[in-house]
């Protein structure tokens, strides 16, 4: 035995004695208290009159649900196959008999993460991904603020943690989960993640540049002419380069000939793309282009990778961000064979700040998710979009969704108060009054209704959440930088390659018609100067003599006043000035 697997053991073996401890010491805190409230209802039976009996829908723990309500969860969540745990449902204090699950064959059915700032959306991500990948399937997610890399690293005990988790009937063991890190373009730590732009296409970076519909259009036509010209839009220098070209003199015929584009519009596209070139955007498009199967990997004891991506400057370029997770959508939609309902999912997308996403979307833009989350199902990827409030995400999509975590809402605003409202009308009915309850909600506790192993929505239920076996905190960098170095896929993506693309393909077509202007001048130069020279030969040469002409003149004279020696001055003009053809 290793001392590291020594180490470890004994590491687990003082966990599950803190926890063996903090569960004696929590029975022990509840004989207590419910000693202490037999003592107060003897003594006010004593001296008040009577009370009434409880009612039905009111039990005596001061939980909202009756027990007819607490048997109908417990039934609800009693799935037959595997499931990620979710936590115990809550009413009053938490019910460690009655769990709350998600059947994992119904992941795919896509779901939503809500809850105002600091409510614990992250670490309600963090515990689906850690079972996700037990389970064997693989994680993509984006590390907006880097919390989520806690993941791979084990989380530390506590007292208080163990007492929780206890309170729910967790068996709390610190694990660390398989991680890969990305980042795009590679600003940031991470195997660098670059998309060309012609794979990224039109409509989304029509989405990125925040173009209008006509705009939109008329990139589309762009794209098509390059794709006719053979000029591969490898990254933004190739799409700025047909851009000059087609609003230049060389290209006015050719932008002419596209029809529906004017040199206004090409314009706009043009200042509009040169200032997102400006902000940095270069590095995220070019190749090697990521293969989007790297997200699909299984460790071999057959545990999911997590792809994580690193996004630092999210908060600077939110539109590019939203963007760039989308095409890995649309691409895995692309790439994936249809697989139907299957036991488990191959691939679940955890789509954080999803309100970016949808913020001045076009209607083709919104068309295209609306598109992708209903089919890219069948494909075997589940999408859990993590937000603030399922306002954030249109109703065409959300009404694709079939889980749903709502974290707490705050209604201190007549805005927040009336999303509130509209957040209550999208579960299904309860026993619960839904607007106090949202907004009384505990950090770590939410609102859980999800699609059952038949497809029909489970019944509401109030949940206290599992914490994560992962660090709370994130991963030290020092420790992520190592990883990345490690990473077997550095080598295959770590350096940018430039092939010839458009931009060399124009630049050379340009500098061959700038060169072939110059030849014509300078042999237009040349005849100039042959023309000058001849009619000065001719001014000098001097009239024939009698006596010149009786002994048959000068040679010379007479021969560059011939043809031929006017062929041969020309010539040598042309010589002087390099323009000689060979």
């Amino acid at each position: 035995m290793t001392d590291e697997l020594a180490r470890v053991q004994a590491e687990i073996e003082a966990a599950r004695q803190a926890q063996r401890e903090a569960e004696a010491r929590l029975a022990e805190l509840q004989q207590s208290e419910e000693r202490a409230r037999d003592d107060t209802s003897a003594t006010q039976s004593q001296t008040a009159a009577p009370a009434a009996a409880p009612s039905d829908a009111q039990r005596e723990d001061g939980g909202p649900l009756d027990a007819e309500a607490v048997a109908e969860i417990r039934s609800g969540y009693a799935f037959a196959g595997a499931a990620l745990e979710m936590g115990a449902l809550v009413n009053g204090e938490a019910d460690a008999e009655t769990q709350v699950r998600i059947p994992l064959q119904m992941v795919n059915r896509h779901g939503l993460i809500a809850g105002a700032t600091g409510t614990g959306k992250t670490k309600t991500l963090q515990v689906l991904t850690e079972q996700l990948s037990a389970a064997g399937v693989p994680v993509f997610a984006a590390d907006i603020k880097g919390d989520l890399s806690g993941i791979a690293t084990p989380g530390t005990s506590s007292d208080k943690l163990l007492a929780r988790t206890a309170g729910i009937g967790q068996t709390w063991v610190p694990k660390a989960a398989p991680v890969e890190y990305f980042a795009l373009g590679g600003v940031g730590h991470g195997v660098p993640v670059r998309a060309t732009v012609l794979d990224f296409g039109p409509t989304l970076l029509s989405k990125v540049l925040g173009l209008n519909d006509t705009q939109e259009s008329s990139l589309g036509l762009i794209f098509g002419y390059a794709d006719q010209a053979k000029l591969p839009l490898i990254d933004l220098k190739d799409l700025r380069e047909l851009l000059l070209f087609l609003t230049g003199d060389e290209g006015k015929e050719e932008l002419r000939q596209l029809g529906g584009i004017s040199s206004q519009t090409a314009g706009v596209i043009l200042r509009e793309l040169t200032a997102f070139s400006a902000q940095g955007a270069d590095v995220f498009f070019g190749e090697p282009e990521i293969d989007t199967r790297e997200f699909l990997r299984v460790t071999p004891e057959g545990r999911g990778v997590v792809s994580l991506l690193e996004v630092p400057g999210v908060a600077d370029q939110p539109a590019l961000f939203s963007t760039f997770l989308m095409w890995l959508l649309a691409d895995l939609f692309e790439d994936l064979p249809e697989v139907g309902d299957i036991d488990r999912p191959k691939l679940v997308f955890f789509f954080d700040e999803a309100h970016l996403l949808f913020k001045d979307a076009s209607k083709d833009f919104l068309a295209a998710i609306v598109q992708t989350v209903r089919l890219i199902r069948s494909k075997g990827v589940g999408i859990f979009f993590v937000t603030q409030t399922p306002k954030d995400v249109p109703s065409d999509v959300l009404a694709q969704l079939g889980s749903r975590v709502q974290h707490q809402l705050r209604a201190h605003t007549p805005d927040a108060e009336k999303a509130l409202r509209a957040t209550v009308r999208t579960y299904p009915k309860s026993a619960y009054d839904l607007e106090e309850v949202l907004t009384s909600l505990g950090i770590g506790e939410a609102i859980v209704t999800v699609m059952n192993e038949k497809g029909a929505p489970t019944p509401v239920a109030w949940t206290r959440l599992r914490a994560p076996e992962g660090s709370m905190d994130p991963t030290p960098e020092a420790d992520i930088e190592r990883a990345v170095q490690s990473s077997a896929l550095l080598s295959k993506y770590g350096e940018a390659v430039d092939r010839q693309s458009a931009y060399e393909i124009l630049q050379a077509k340009l500098q061959a018609a700038q060169k072939a202007e110059q030849d014509a001048a300078a042999r237009d130069a040349a005849d100039e100067e042959a023309k000058r020279l001849e009619a000065e030969a001719k001014r000098n040469r001097p009239k024939p003599s009698s006596t010149s002409s009786s002994s048959g003149g000068n040679v010379i004279t007479d021969f560059l006043g011939s043809r031929s020696g006017q062929a041969m001055i020309r010539d040598v003009v042309r010589g002087i000035f390099g323009n000689r053809r060979r």
